[in-house]
């Protein structure tokens, strides 16, 4: 391989179907760090109502047919903030496996 000088960044990028500049990369990732390990995930943005993930599954069990409207303004009054998106509180339910009925909601898988 490119170590023992035996292929070209080009021949390894043939090789292995990817770019020039993709070899380029992980060959300078291995000079600076030793590995050519990819890089931890960086993240992203953090839930919203993840604090209140507690309260949303309280409001959801003691009102199984509480649209997703009067769960996000529950939701934004205990929190304080001015107003929390609809579709904020689908993503939040999605995620914490709360499923939609036709006539409400409901837990489970």
């Amino acid at each position: 391989m490119i170590q023992e000088n035996e292929e070209s960044q080009a021949e390894i990028g043939e090789r292995f179907s990817v770019s020039v500049s993709f070899v380029e990369k992980l060959w300078q990732r291995f000079r600076a760090t030793g590995s050519f390990e990819a890089k931890p995930h960086a993240g992203g943005r953090e839930r919203s109502l993840a604090a209140y993930e507690a309260l949303i599954r309280a409001e959801v069990k003691a009102q199984s047919d509480i649209t997703l409207d009067e769960l996000a303004k529950k939701v934004a009054e205990a929190s304080g903030k001015q107003r929390i998106g609809v579709m904020t509180m689908c993503d939040e339910l999605r995620r914490l496996k709360l499923r939609r009925k036709k006539n409400g909601l409901r837990t489970g898988a």
